[in-house]
């Protein structure tokens, strides 16, 4: 198989530095209604340093660098929920890329895959617009549930 369509140093920063940014674009265009209920959120990257690869050696650093990286993703936090009747409360929300060695996986959780691509392949439009339409469509129903839970 070809190096470039295998996880590596170049592929996940590729993930990182353009396909993340860019589905986050996509994702607070659909959030926006629902980020206005708080009063404050933060929408951001993150990457697992902590999770090691089952072949990897007890002394291998997990980082970009090494190209060795097995989750990567994007954190919402939004703070006190604001609306009269109800109990303020705090959400927290992720959206996980499960890095294999020749593809990736897009989803709410490592059990959970919205979208499969290797590494080599470009996101179109509509899959970054189908991604963020699951994800907020999921976060809508957390909250509906969350409130449901405090007011019901």
């Amino acid at each position: 198989m070809d190096a470039e369509n295998l996880r590596n140093k170049h592929s996940i920063q590729h993930l990182y530095n353009a396909i993340l940014p860019e589905l986050a674009q996509h994702i607070n265009h659909n959030i926006m209604p629902v980020t206005a209920l708080f009063h404050d959120f933060g929408l951001e990257r993150v990457i697992d340093t902590w999770t090691r690869d089952p072949a990897a050696g007890d002394d291998e650093v997990v980082s970009i660098e090494n190209g060795n990286v097995q989750f990567m993703g994007l954190k919402l936090r939004m703070e006190g929920f604001k609306r009269a009747g109800a109990g303020a409360f705090d959400m927290n929300k992720d959206l996980l890329f499960k890095l294999e060695r020749s593809s990736y996986t897009v989803g709410p959780d490592k059990n959970t895959n919205w979208l499969e691509k290797d590494y080599t392949q470009r996101w179109e439009t509509s899959e970054y617009e189908m991604v963020a339409a699951q994800w907020a469509e999921e976060l809508i129903d957390a909250i509906t549930q969350r409130l449901e839970s405090i007011t019901g």
